[in-house]
């Protein structure tokens, strides 16, 4: 089980980034020679194999966990302005909540948008006009803008970022964000590397929100071994405490 505790995913450190940027290479270098056969072979799946694939994978837009998120955040940092005491305190953990998760999911989803508009890889869509490694950088549109892939990239940093909150929820997120971005290559929209690069996108971009919001002390906190932990939520907890009683 990964510790979510530490400031970076395993193994990964100050030191041992040339190590892991080697490593991305070369795992995209291995898909990248199978990209063409997975991506042909997967689309020409019966229909009723990939079918589960496009009903999962409208998990992964962004729109449902933004929308709200934003909404709720701006809606709980105004009604704060009239209260007092405890639920003053209680309301502005609940909106730090919200803000968390939208730039949890949001930063990497934002620079997902924005890589795959600078490099511009044709999508399996337009492997019969231009195959698979064509490329039109800056200037495209949507089948040309297939790496990395923004609904992987949305699914991970979801489970992650939620994970960062409520730990018990990591693994069933995790596993439901694993098969969003395998399924955006029976569904034809994205080859292996475009996958792998989206999720790769979306959990160092969720660990980097978490750990700026440590350092300024929001929502987390770093403790002196290193660790970073959610704070206490002491307004909300003693909310429920008076509920119950």
């Amino acid at each position: 089980m990964i510790d979510l505790q530490k400031p970076w995913p395993p193994g990964l450190n100050r030191s041992s980034w040339p190590f892991f940027i080697t490593g991305m290479v070369v795992v995209l270098a291995a898909l990248a020679s199978i990209d063409i056969a997975a991506s042909r072979g997967a689309i020409g799946w019966p229909a009723e194999w990939r079918a589960p694939f496009f009903f999962i994978t409208d998990y992964g837009l962004s729109d449902w966990i933004l929308i709200p998120s934003l909404v709720l955040m701006i809606l709980l940092r105004l009604a704060m302005f009239p209260l007092r005491g405890l639920w003053r305190e209680a309301t502005g953990e609940m909106a730090m909540i919200f803000a968390f998760v939208f730039v949890g999911v949001g930063a990497p989803g934002l620079v997902t948008n924005v890589l795959k508009r600078l490099i511009g890889r044709s999508r399996p869509t337009e492997f019969e006009t231009s195959g698979a490694f064509s490329f039109q950088h800056f200037f495209n549109d949507w089948t040309f803008q297939s790496f990395p892939s923004g609904h992987s990239a949305t699914a991970i940093a979801t489970a992650f970022t939620i994970g960062f909150l409520w730990p018990r929820t990591f693994l069933v997120l995790l596993v439901v964000g694993v098969v969003v971005a395998i399924s955006r290559v029976p569904v034809g929209a994205h080859y292996p590397t475009d996958v792998f690069a989206g999720m790769i996108v979306g959990m160092l971009g969720a660990y980097l929100v978490r750990n700026v919001f440590a350092r300024k002390g929001w929502l987390f906190e770093k403790r002196t071994d290193g660790k970073i932990v959610r704070k206490p939520l002491s307004g909300l907890r003693q909310l429920v405490y008076r509920a119950a009683e």
